[in-house]
């Protein structure tokens, strides 16, 4: 079969032998050179597809990476293509490390963004939980030895990865010749859209691809299995495309928390793989595993009977998910060093968790959103948020706040309920989410509410105006209802203003 990769191409399935599309009439090859087989991924920001490369005799697979982004700013696009084209110099880079996949190639066809990198045959360690269950001691040793040096390379070239999770670390097959079709636990991850974000690149430019000119592969060891994918351009254009300081890229769970709040650095990276082995050692999803209101992680809790980790790994451990970042290793090669130190290296200051309610210096009790936020009710959950918010500034609870209630919100608990948010909602909804959104439409009342699903301007059956469900638009909650005043649609530049004085944002 070939693929028609055109968006919105309603029968994409086409004969092998097929040059154009039966049903939309493009050519199927692109760059007549790279004919798609079928999809493989699927994100926000565009599509992944298996290929094979009918210029090389023996037709070795590939994968494609579909870009579809659309902008009404010419500047934006213009800034994202840019970007686009000099990262991918950067990707090429990295792609000469044996654990990463080479950039084959680079191009625009058809008003579309593609990369081709290379196929890696294998499986997932998400796929590899699912098959042999939890993970031991000493297959955790072995990742962190096989993976650190791999973010210490990309760290040393200035890149984040920036979603390390057991979907984005492949184990090679030992045959370099494995057949696709015998490898159904391969799993690609689609190019994805930043939250806060919606660039979308029209093009116009004349295709350009790589040079084929590129410096010999490091030479790869058997010792060395894990290939570490994902490295979309998505990751790299949309942090300046916009002149924006920064945008929440990656999947909320293995997150780190300021990664949350839109800036990344290295030691981002070593907290998502630290979630990454807690999550292998327990199978348990990483959400489950954090306490939000006392913010630290009780992943011993959820060791299966009888199964134990040393003091060694459990020190190194907690310490990669510090909350803190300067309390975190501050590179891949501390971590390395203290892998291989007979004794730990530095001890880690744990918190532990106590199960008990948490109640803030206003005597304000989160247990109840938690609850509702837990068991999905998001309209109850936004009606307690509302009366929380009212008592932070000691109104009644069902009173509207203005402009100067909000500058008067303290910043420890407004971060508690942001946090609470994100968390429930895998990082479709806070406080901190629509701030961003709001800041990315260049703080364009309209445009902002547009993004979000809101209707501009307020009615009196306000609980009508909002979904109150996980499937609405990113952004749209926590709602407005709380927000009154003579000049009510400030709200929102008053709440960014707030969280970026407390260094929420």
């Amino acid at each position: 079969m070939t693929y028609c990769v055109i968006p919105g191409c309603i029968s994409p399935q086409n004969p092998d032998s097929a040059k154009f599309c039966s049903n939309c009439g493009y050519k199927l090859r692109l760059k007549d050179r790279y004919r798609p087989l079928y999809p493989i991924g699927r994100g926000g920001f565009g599509r992944t597809f298996l290929a094979v490369d009918e210029d090389i005799p023996s037709q070795p697979h590939c994968v494609i990476k579909q870009f579809y982004l659309e902008s009404q700013h010419r500047g934006v696009s213009q800034k994202a293509i840019e970007l686009f084209h000099q990262e991918a110099v950067r990707l090429d880079e990295l792609g000469k490390h044996p654990q990463i996949p080479s950039l084959l190639a680079h191009f625009e066809q058809n008003e579309q963004l593609y990369l081709i990198q290379e196929w890696i045959a294998g499986q997932t360690l998400s796929k590899e939980l699912q098959q042999q269950q939890i993970y031991n001691e000493k297959q955790i040793w072995a990742l962190l030895q096989d993976i650190l040096p791999v973010l210490q390379y990309i760290h040393q070239h200035q890149v984040i990865h920036r979603d390390i999770k057991p979907e984005n670390i492949i184990r090679r097959d030992s045959s370099t010749k494995a057949n696709v079709a015998q490898s159904p636990g391969i799993s690609y991850s689609s190019p994805t859209v930043p939250l806060s974000q919606n660039l979308i690149i029209q093009s116009q430019r004349n295709p350009r691809r790589l040079s084929s000119n590129k410096t010999q592969r490091l030479p790869l060891t058997e010792s060395k299995e894990l290939v570490l994918i994902d490295f979309g351009i998505a990751k790299f254009i949309t942090d300046t495309a916009n002149g924006q300081t920064g945008t929440v890229i990656g999947t909320p769970e293995y997150m780190a928390p300021e990664q949350i709040r839109g800036k990344a650095f290295p030691a981002s990276d070593l907290y998502s793989l630290g979630v990454t082995c807690l999550h292998l050692l327990t199978g348990v999803p990483p959400l489950d595993m954090h306490d939000s209101l006392n913010n630290c992680w009780v992943w011993r809790d959820f060791l299966p009977s009888g199964k134990s980790v040393s003091k060694h790994l459990g020190n190194i451990l907690d310490k990669l998910v510090h909350n803190t970042v300067k309390k975190r290793y501050q590179s891949a090669d501390q971590v390395l060093q203290a892998l291989n130190s007979t004794s730990p290296a530095i001890q880690p200051v744990i918190h532990a968790c106590a199960s008990q309610r948490l109640i803030s210096a206003v005597d304000l009790d989160y247990t109840r959103l938690q609850d509702l936020l837990a068991r999905k009710k998001w309209q109850d959950a936004d009606q307690e948020t509302w009366d929380m918010l009212c008592q932070l500034v000691n109104k009644t609870p069902g009173y509207y706040l203005n402009k100067q209630d909000i500058a008067n919100l303290p910043c420890d608990q407004l971060l508690k309920i942001d946090q609470l948010w994100i968390n429930y909602s895998g990082g479709r909804f806070g406080f901190s989410v629509q701030s961003r959104i709001y800041e990315a439409v260049g703080e364009d009342y309209y445009s902002f509410c547009d993004c979000i699903s809101w209707p501009v301007h307020n009615s009196h059956l306000r609980d009508q105006d909002f979904e109150f469900q996980l499937q609405a638009q990113v952004g749209h909650l926590p709602s407005r209802r709380w927000v009154g005043g003579f000049d009510w649609w400030l709200h929102a530049g008053a709440v960014a203003r707030k969280l970026a004085q407390c260094n929420i944002l």
